[in-house]
């Protein structure tokens, strides 16, 4: 609409400015320190609500950091969306590899740099321009309600009793998720599925103290050694997972699906040039789109262990630890897939060491049926700005509150994505196309338009 490019466009700068406001807070959930920051957190995210026009606007606290709900309800009769985001980001470490610093956040090539730019508080942010839009021209189609935590980066691990315990609060039509990507501006896409993940930490221990080296090198089993053999064990010659029953509950893709993914664009040349490597690695028998969208995986996410500092330290050392996470595909369930890696590590475990193997957090893996009218507003959104069909894509990443949505309130969840699979996140350099954050402003409203159809 008309009215709706007008006054994005008009507002376009204090869009970004707000936005940038945003970003300049590190709530990081992950770190106790940062607590004061996260309650400022929410209390920017709940004034931007109530500035947008929501009726309401409530910071409720929980067992961690606190949730915020927002609503403007026009009418009863109307269809509901709830939307939900996350207004933590992820640690910025290593901090010597950022160009600038993560919480100041700095425009260059059209994209803004910052922690949390494009995951999600950039995302997240374009509902709440969406919804001021609607208000200021006197559009609203339907009711919308947001949910906004602050846990989302540690698995939300006091969101399903928030959810659980206000039910009536967030009773909803469809849920609406801007925490994932697009292929590109040129190739728009939708997700329509994530994967689970399943964390875990395992830790080695050797001798009751750190030793010589050369005293006792070859004498006894270095916690370091053993642990990246332990690693190494967890794939086979075709990277394929080793670890038994792993696969036993994956419910393949059929060839349809895997003929619909390969019609998305993809130029391997130009993946490996932007990663920086001059080959690719994963699984026997599938194509790159497919290792990162329909199987599931185990990565290490860190490992530590020995000397570590500068200079030479001759040191063979008490205890190695890692941190190991799974990505995991429809049927998979995290539980069962936590336990199966718990159990191996334990089990494999040579004598000489001895093995704690804990749990961190997971979640479940999430499909949305194309058919659904959810999706269908979306892919009407998208088309109405992007002048072209999306594509329907699996995502790599994993969004655990979205099977807890759908068990608890009893509706589905529809992916609209803006963001990019090179906006860096988790990773120094984090960044949002201010394009891409644009788009979304002015697509969102599309989605409630098609949604109020009858």
């Amino acid at each position: 609409m008309t009215a709706w490019k007008d006054y994005q466009e008009k507002n376009k700068q204090r869009f970004l400015d707000e936005l940038l406001d945003l970003l300049r807070i590190p709530s990081i959930s992950a770190r106790s320190e940062h607590k004061p920051d996260m309650a400022k957190c929410a209390e920017a995210v709940k004034q931007s609500l109530l500035k947008a026009g929501a009726d309401e606007a409530v910071i409720y606290p929980t067992d961690g950091h606190p949730v915020v709900y927002g609503e403007k309800i026009v009418d009863a009769s109307l269809p509901t969306v709830l939307v939900y985001g996350h207004y933590d980001v992820q640690p910025a470490d290593p901090l010597e590899l950022w160009h600038s610093g993560p919480f100041d956040p700095v425009i260059k090539d059209g994209k803004i740099y910052a922690r949390g730019s494009a995951d999600d508080k950039g995302q997240f942010y374009m509902h709440v321009k969406a919804l001021e839009t609607m208000v200021n021209t006197g559009t609203m189609l339907t009711n919308i309600k947001f949910i906004i935590e602050g846990e989302e980066e540690i698995g939300s691990p006091n969101l399903a009793k928030f959810v659980s315990s206000h039910k009536d609060l967030l009773k909803a039509d469809v849920i609406l998720i801007s925490d994932t990507a697009l292929i590109s501006l040129e190739n728009p896409s939708i997700d329509i599925g994530v994967r689970g993940l399943s964390y875990i930490e395992v830790e080695v221990t050797g001798p009751n103290r750190d030793l010589h080296s050369g005293v006792y090198g070859g004498a006894v089993a270095n916690p370091i050694t053993i642990l990246a053999k332990m690693i190494a064990s967890c794939h086979d010659a075709n990277n394929h997972i080793t670890i038994p029953g792993f696969y036993d509950d994956v419910v393949e893709a059929t060839a349809a699906e895997r003929k619909l993914m390969a019609a998305a664009p993809y130029n391997e040349a130009e993946y490996k040039k932007d990663l920086g490597v001059s080959e690719l690695w994963g699984e026997k028998g599938y194509t790159t789109n497919e290792r990162t969208g329909i199987r599931p995986t185990i990565e290490v996410n860190g490992i530590w262990g020995g000397y570590t500092g500068e200079g030479a330290k001759t040191v063979l050392p008490s205890k190695a630890t890692a941190k190991i996470s799974a990505r995991l595909v429809p049927n998979q369930s995290s539980v069962k897939i936590t336990e199966k890696l718990l159990n191996y590590f334990q089990q494999i475990a040579p004598k000489g060491v001895t093995v704690k193997a804990e749990e961190h957090h997971g979640g479940e893996p999430y499909m949305t049926p194309i058919d659904s009218k959810a999706y269908q507003s979306a892919a009407k959104a998208i088309k109405a700005t992007f002048g072209k069909e999306p594509v329907p894509v699996r995502g790599g990443g994993s969004i655990p509150i979205c099977s807890l949505f759908e068990k608890e309130l009893g509706i589905k969840v529809v992916f609209m994505g803006f963001g990019l699979d090179s906006d860096n996140l988790h990773s120094p350099n984090e960044k949002f196309d201010l394009a891409n954050f644009y788009k979304g402003i002015e697509t969102i409203p599309y989605f409630h338009q098609f949604f109020a159809e009858k």
